[in-house]
């Protein structure tokens, strides 16, 4: 049995942080929560639950926070790490089908896949998305249907002997280098599809369209370059698995 904690980064979700938290709580007992310098009150909407919290004095970024949860689940010898997003965006009770794919394929990144139902997915989001996948496509040499969905299972080893930037610079860009250098080592991407929800409460998204979308391109150019185009992962990506 595959042993794995949930990290949930948050930044100003009081609306929807408790319900997303406790949510988790019936699916994995442990659950750590790093609430990023929220300044809405996130932290109080978790009185009384049984979760890790893990408090940023000022507000580092979700790449910061998403490094310090899991380096705090390390601590506790999990086997993968789970992370989904604090907004409702995510439903946690997804959780067990994507540890079910982590179990069937060891060593992979699963990603839960918003391929569900494309037409709730914001119109900027869903182009900024599929920019995004063409991109880390190439770079890891694999095609992958949703790229920048936060919820994920990692192998713990990545969070281990990776050492990705994750500054606050990197916020949006860490979820995207980290599978390329994952690819890199010989770790694949497995999607598992799930259904991507915007309720009301849902606070407007931290993810910039276009700036975000400009820094991960530029790192992903960077490491395309970095390998000389890397015409191979390209080749991988949208030809080789065609013709299979």
């Amino acid at each position: 049995m595959i042993h794995y904690a949930v990290v949930i980064p948050a930044y100003n979700e009081a609306a929807t942080i408790r319900d997303i938290a406790a949510r988790a709580l019936k699916i994995c007992t442990q659950v750590i929560v790093v609430d990023d310098g929220s300044v809405d009150g996130t932290a109080r909407a978790l009185d009384g639950l049984a979760v890790q919290l893990l408090r940023n004095e000022r507000n580092l970024g979700k790449a910061a926070s998403l490094w310090r949860g899991a380096q705090a689940a390390l601590t506790s010898g999990v086997d993968v790490v789970v992370t989904l997003d604090g907004d409702g965006q995510h439903a946690p009770e997804d959780i067990p089908r994507l540890m079910v794919a982590a179990q069937q394929n060891p060593g992979s990144i699963v990603i839960g896949a918003r391929l569900a139902d494309r037409s709730a997915i914001p119109k900027r989001r869903y182009l900024a998305n599929r920019a995004a996948v063409f991109w880390l496509s190439w770079a890891c040499g694999q095609r992958l249907d949703d790229s920048q969905s936060g919820f994920r299972v990692y192998p713990a080893v990545l969070f281990r002997e990776l050492v990705v930037p994750h500054d606050r610079s990197r916020s949006f860009v860490f979820e995207s280098e980290i599978l390329i250098e994952a690819a890199r080592r010989g770790h694949r991407c497995v999607m598992v599809p799930i259904a991507a929800f915007y309720p009301r409460a849902m606070r407007a998204s931290h993810f910039r369209p276009v700036l975000d979308i400009v820094r991960i391109t530029r790192m992903v150019a960077w490491k395309l370059l970095s390998r000389g185009l890397y015409l191979q992962g390209l080749y991988r990506a949208f030809f080789q698995q065609r013709q299979r």
